[in-house]
C-alpha cells in the first residue's frame, strides 16, 4: 500500500467525492499543513478493496493508511498528529 505514496505525502487518504467526513478532514489537514495523498475510491480501480480490507468489508472513508502499512478510519486531526509523531520518532 506504501508504494501508492508519492515521496512528499505523510498517508494515502482514500475518499469520495461526497463524503462530508472527507471533506472536513481535508480542509483540517489543510490549516494543518499536513500533507498527504488522496485517492478517489470511486475512480481508481482496486482502491475500495484496500478499503474494504482494513475495515471489515465496509467502504468507509475516509481512510488512511500509513507508510508501515496501519490504518486509521474517519480519524481526528489529534490522532493522525499522534500516529505521525509516532512513524516519525
Amino acid at each position: 500500500m506504501s508504494e501508492a505514496q508519492s515521496p512528499s505525502s505523510s498517508f494515502v487518504m482514500y475518499t469520495t467525492p461526497w463524503c462530508g467526513y472527507c471533506q472536513r478532514l481535508k480542509g483540517q489537514l489543510g490549516r494543518e499543513g499536513i500533507v498527504f495523498e488522496e485517492v478517489n475510491i470511486e475512480q481508481v480501480p482496486g482502491t475500495a478493496e484496500i478499503v474494504e480490507k482494513v475495515n471489515n468489508g465496509n467502504q468507509t472513508v475516509p481512510t488512511l493508511v500509513y507508510p508501515d502499512g496501519s490504518a486509521q478510519t474517519n480519524p481526528s486531526v489529534l490522532q493522525i498528529k499522534e500516529k505521525l509523531a509516532s512513524l516519525a520518532s
